[in-house]
């Protein structure tokens, strides 16, 4: 029996080429099984490319942003300690991230073992900066569910988040699964209204402040709405309108 050849070690300074054909082939399966989150971590390793080396980049411009790439501090980890959630008062970021947590059943370490499947993350736990980039750029996904209003256990809410990424990362896996969602979209409903609501997310992403600036445990302690004022993250109508045309419509998945 022929045993697969050892995955090449992952050098984080050399950025990944783009693998169009690995991208699209992945994208297919994640638009017939929205829930398939592992296609997602497949096309952001096939298209994103050189983006952590870019944002880490950017990060040490930004006030404060060097100082969060001296402590590099493992998000996962952090968001992994029950206790801490726990302490954050009613009212704040971090208390709404805790009902989120409580109400989907999703956790930052169900996130990390979902982004290590073959052909996704695998070779990202590595002592590098720009690997650092990368898992911060992953564990903060849910945390922007949060902040955005997009719910993670709905198709048009991922897709919504994930055109709000492109603009904060520019990376290009982002990008690509908008599209592909907005397209099925308008085959799924006939109407133009996730696309419009997908259109929205990528427009609030560009006016946003730029979130990986952000100190998360500062802004976990925050009170989510003045968070939200403060980084210009307005409010998602066009996805509220699109979500009650789906209800309407009976339709649960795109």
């Amino acid at each position: 029996m022929a045993t697969k050849a050892p995955q090449p070690l992952l050098n984080p300074g050399v950025p990944l080429k783009r693998e169009w054909g690995t991208a699209l082939s992945a994208l297919r399966k994640l638009l017939a099984n929205g829930d398939d989150t592992e296609q997602v971590f497949k096309i952001m390793r096939a298209l994103n490319g050189d983006v952590s080396q870019r944002n880490y980049r950017k990060l040490l411009t930004m006030p404060g942003g060097g100082k969060l790439a001296y402590r590099r501090l493992e998000l996962s980890q952090r968001l992994s300690d029950r206790s801490w959630i726990d302490s954050f008062a009613p009212g704040t970021f971090g208390a709404a991230y805790r009902d989120f947590l409580d109400s989907t059943g999703y956790s930052a370490d169900g996130l990390v073992q979902v982004s290590m499947v073959e052909g996704g993350f695998q070779g990202i736990e590595v002592e590098h900066p720009y690997a650092w980039m990368g898992r911060r750029e992953r564990d903060i996904h849910d945390l922007w569910h949060v902040l955005t209003g997009y719910k993670a256990d709905e198709h048009l809410g991922e897709l919504c988040l994930v055109a709000f990424s492109y603009a904060q990362t520019g990376g290009t896996g982002w990008g690509f699964i908008a599209i592909g969602g907005a397209i099925k979209s308008i085959r799924t409903t006939g109407r133009l209204d996730c696309v419009k609501a997908i259109w929205e997310g990528y427009r609030h992403g560009k006016r946003a402040g730029w979130l990986h600036a952000e100190d998360y445990e500062t802004l976990l302690e925050e009170p989510l709405e003045a968070a939200r004022a403060r980084l210009g993250i307005a409010a998602p109508n066009q996805y509220r309108i699109a979500q009650a045309k789906l209800a309407e419509a009976g339709i649960g998945a795109l």
